[in-house]
């Protein structure tokens, strides 16, 4: 029996299948809530429940956004035949930064949503990759950038990318190793992954 009433222990429990949120986390969180004002808890609902029915997935390059096409997708001022995979949406804010630096990427992104992991049972068909490669075979695009963290897993999908997308008018590069082994992308600065971006190289 939980050593709280229900409706706490159950926020408890919800709180802590977030990224990185332990029980004493999901604890901490859930009697801030309960202290704060109705109108505050009504506003934290209320973000979640907009976010979820408000946002969407580009039908283009799977990024989060409120509109179809994205506005990276959308945009006039971006190379639209260059473009730069990701991981996860978060990245792209890091590479986003790059773009008042020299060398800096003016392309535009493809979001996978993961990497190859067979240990959890993630295999290439649980990648997004199908309008990627819809885009390659109808020759839409002249480079495909692979920006996947270079971690175990993330190398392995870089691989794989590589060979699934190697075509005679597709040029496939890899970021270079600006960004240290085993970090992740988001948390790179700009300076770096706008060397990491100038210094990829073709796979």
């Amino acid at each position: 029996m939980s050593r709280y009433a229900e409706p706490m222990a159950r926020l408890i429990e919800e709180l802590k299948k977030l990224p990185g949120v332990g029980t004493k986390s999901a604890q901490r969180f859930a009697f801030h809530i309960l202290r704060s004002t109705d109108d505050d808890a009504s506003a934290l609902a209320e973000a979640v429940r907009g976010l979820k029915a408000s946002l969407r997935l580009c039908s283009i390059c799977n990024n989060v956004t409120d509109v179809d096409p994205c506005a990276y997708c959308a945009s006039p001022m971006r190379n639209q035949r260059i473009v730069c995979v990701v991981e996860e949406p978060t990245s792209i804010a890091a590479i986003e930064r790059t773009r008042g630096q020299q060398g800096g990427y003016q392309g535009v992104y493809h979001v996978l949503h993961g990497t190859l992991s067979p240990l959890h049972g993630v295999g290439p068909d649980q990648l997004r990759t199908g309008t990627l490669l819809s885009r390659v075979e109808r020759g839409e695009i002249d480079e495909v950038i692979l920006a996947t963290s270079p971690t175990l897993e993330g190398e392995a999908t870089a691989t794989w990318l590589a060979t699934a997308l190697r075509r005679p008018q597709v040029k496939v590069t890899r970021i270079a190793t600006g960004v240290p082994a085993g970090s992740d992308i988001e948390y790179a600065d700009e300076v770096t992954m706008a060397r990491a971006m100038e210094g990829r190289r073709e796979l």
